[in-house]
């Protein structure tokens, strides 16, 4: 039943992001991409199929960046995630607008409720402080691999 349950329920946080080709609706991209430059750089990349890197530092502490916008929670090929963050990947969620969102302002309490279990926890200390600030990073993450994604469907 709890499957069933977070199945249905990651069907219902992805419509938006399909439905609206995974774009941000409430972000400012340039405001994000200075968020980027400042708050996630230490860690991330955003690193094109080819090894560009588009943005970041090639850091890889954390996953690449790239495509994340509909793409699987959890699915970066040769990152060593969490149990918990693998898990809800495996369970269909995607990363959307809403899920980023929650996920980056605090990475272990989103993944409890996500999980409905108490015992989840996250890799990812940091926390984006304002709400508004993660939706400018959604809105620049959202820019990369939008094109390709756009041709896939």
């Amino acid at each position: 039943m709890k499957r069933f349950t977070m199945a249905a329920a990651f069907a219902v946080l992805a419509a938006p992001a399909f439905a609206a080709g995974h774009a941000s609706t409430q972000g400012d991209a340039a405001a994000g991409e200075e968020q980027f430059n400042r708050q996630c750089v230490a860690c991330h990349v955003v690193q094109d199929a080819s090894g560009e890197v588009l943005a970041g530092r090639n850091a890889k502490t954390g996953p690449n960046l790239y495509g994340i916008a509909g793409r699987t929670i959890g699915s970066v090929e040769g990152f060593r995630y969490g149990d918990s963050i693998v898990e809800v990947g495996e369970a269909g969620g995607v990363w959307t607008e809403e899920a980023f969102v929650g996920y980056v302002q605090d990475p272990t309490d989103w993944l409890r409720e996500t999980l409905d279990n108490r015992r989840a926890r996250g890799k990812m200390a940091y926390q984006v402080r304002e709400e508004s600030q993660a939706y400018d990073l959604f809105a620049y993450l959202s820019t990369f691999g939008a094109e390709e994604a756009e041709a896939t469907n």
